[in-house]
């Protein structure tokens, strides 16, 4: 079964989601799902709210991605096809101290085509447990970092544009306007 990814203003994507208590077979499904549909969507990262799941998980793969960042996982520095694509379950991010906040372009999967600058910590370290339940600890900064904070963001019902300043979403209030209302329309029962 193919995943559909809701789009912004619907209400499961303002939806914390609820902590992930069960690591059985259907939750490696679901992380499966997600990684496929967030492939065919062309993503890095998608969370379960954004396929209508509130759960704490999230996946992310920066396989295909010629970013540099620097990466740590559970002490070690395993080559990046070892762990990704990576599903996060009940993660916990930690900003790293002094880390610069750094503003970079960012888009969302439930936002098509919408793209504006959003400030973040550079480096993060990351708790959390994998789809089976076995826990680990992630240090990483770049695109990486960016885009677990994205993620887990999603995981609490918060969206990129609220990350954005006055002017940045200003840039892109009619678009994402718009994209509301698209949504809405799409929700209304066919008479």
């Amino acid at each position: 079964m193919s995943l559909s990814i809701f789009h912004y203003n619907d209400p499961v994507l303002r939806r914390k989601g609820e902590k992930v208590t069960s690591f059985d077979p259907a939750l490696e499904v679901l992380a499966g799902q997600m990684m496929a549909a967030m492939h065919a969507a062309e993503g890095i990262g998608l969370g379960a709210p954004q396929v209508g799941r509130s759960l704490q998980l999230c996946v992310v793969d920066l396989l295909a991605s010629e970013s540099e960042y620097i990466w740590e996982l559970d002490g070690a520095k395993p080559p990046r096809e070892l762990f990704m694509p990576l599903a996060l379950v009940n993660p916990k991010v930690t900003v790293a101290p002094r880390t610069p906040q750094v503003v970079v372009e960012e888009g969302c999967l439930s936002f098509p085509k919408i793209r504006g600058d959003v400030s973040r910590p550079d480096e993060i370290a990351v708790e959390f447990s994998d789809e089976r339940g076995n826990r680990h600890t992630l240090r990483c900064n770049g695109l990486l970092s960016r885009c677990i904070q994205h993620e887990v963001d999603h995981l609490n019902g918060v969206l990129f544009i609220d990350r954005m300043d006055k002017k940045a979403r200003a840039l892109v209030d009619a678009d994402v306007k718009a994209l509301a209302k698209k949504t809405r329309q799409a929700r209304k029962p066919v008479a």
